[in-house]
């Protein structure tokens, strides 16, 4: 059995050499420049409006947290713009190297990162504060299997070579769960098995390895579950919250009060009452704060702009002059879609409760800096696919 096709043509057919010189590059695409720029703005905004309380507080600084976060917002612009004009050809270079030295920064967060709520996530560094290497690693998975695949067409044609890509995106995936953080190994997993699935022309093996991987995945959860209250207690917390509310279900309950209380218009910006009870509700949990002052309009008004940026993503990589290229664009998308789905679904409680920042928007310099280089690169593909892929 077949799956379709990627980068405008079959999978077997051979693309045409493309221009490689900057000087050719076509215009970006300026609806992702601007909807990325508008969504973190906002993000700095609602980092403020919903930490100034919190900041008061652990600072004695009402702005600490909004001037951490609008560095941030510098950091990542330029960061956008430096990979936007950096000829994305030269990424093939150094794939491998970029996923051999993310996986061994998840190593090293294992022997001297800093442990909070039970996961070690960041490693100390002078000046910069708390790094986090699991956000370079989902970058460095979709650098280095779009590169296997693009090099080796045919790698997903047999079966060994299709479970040794596989087993690389398990590593790194493995490494990040090694830490205690399984949403960001959930994570890692969407977007090397979605690349490869855009790739792959046979979708009966990912019924059989994905049988396997659920399989494996309630089996865990099941003998977790009866040896580890904390998972136990989450699962249970998000089916009945409110006989949790003084520990486990407490964040989900004020989420959703908080969600409850925005109605249509939201109680205005800087009115929100639950960010006082909401635990770090500059984090994970900002899209409640968002609904709660924004509303349901502004709610909506984010989720569209996350919609846009969606579909310009996928038409650049429909439009992509190379395999790679639209591979590349395939996982940046994928990373980006599914960390904004499994966010919302946490803060409605359509999920159990896991932390999976908000691109963009959610408190935080790694996960900011990562997803505005990433764009860059999208962006930088869009340049070429406008023009090259006339030739």
């Amino acid at each position: 059995m077949q799956s379709g096709t990627y980068a405008g043509s079959s999978y077997h057919t051979a693309r045409k050499p493309v221009a490689r010189s900057a000087a050719r590059a076509g215009e970006l695409d300026y609806t992702i420049l601007m909807v990325v720029v508008i969504l973190a703005l906002i993000g700095v905004v609602m980092v403020f409006s919903s930490s100034y309380a919190t900041a008061m507080t652990r600072q004695n600084d009402a702005y600490y947290y909004l001037k951490k976060q609008g560095a941030f917002f510098f950091a990542g612009l330029a960061a956008m713009m430096l990979m936007a004009n950096f000829d994305y050809h030269y990424l093939r270079r150094w794939a491998f190297a970029v996923y051999i030295c993310s996986n061994a920064l998840l190593v090293l967060v294992l022997i001297i990162g800093i442990s909070s709520h039970g996961a070690t996530r960041w490693i100390p560094l002078p000046l910069i504060g708390q790094f986090q290497p699991s956000e370079v690693a989902k970058a460095g998975v979709i650098f280095f299997i779009s590169f296997l695949i693009s090099f080796k067409r045919d790698i997903l044609l047999k079966w060994p070579t299709f479970l040794m890509v596989c087993a690389l995106v398990g590593l790194t995936s493995g490494l990040v769960f090694l830490g205690n953080n399984m949403s960001t190994a959930i994570i890692v997993l969407i977007i090397g098995v979605g690349v490869i699935f855009m790739a792959c022309p046979y979708i009966i093996r990912f019924v059989v390895v994905g049988a396997t991987g659920v399989a494996g995945l309630v089996a865990f959860l099941a003998l977790s579950s009866s040896s580890d209250n904390f998972r136990a207690g989450r699962f249970a917390a998000w089916l009945d919250p409110a006989k949790y509310a003084q520990d486990l279900g407490y964040q989900i309950l004020q989420s959703l009060y908080a969600i409850a209380s925005g109605g249509m218009f939201g109680l205005g910006l800087g009115q929100s009452r639950q960010k006082t009870f909401l635990p770090e509700a500059h984090n994970d949990i900002i899209f409640s704060i968002i609904c709660e002052e924004l509303g349901l309009v502004g709610a909506a008004i984010v989720l569209l702009l996350f919609g846009v940026l969606i579909w310009r993503g996928v038409k650049v990589a429909i439009d992509a002059p190379d395999t790679f290229s639209s591979l590349v664009a395939i996982g940046i998308i994928i990373l980006i879609s599914s960390q904004v789905i499994i966010n919302v679904a946490v803060v409605t409680n359509s999920i159990p409760n896991t932390g999976v920042p908000l691109p963009f928007i959610s408190y935080g310099g790694t996960s900011l800096m990562v997803a505005m280089g990433l764009i860059g690169v999208l962006l930088n593909i869009s340049r070429h696919s406008k023009k090259e892929a006339l030739l």
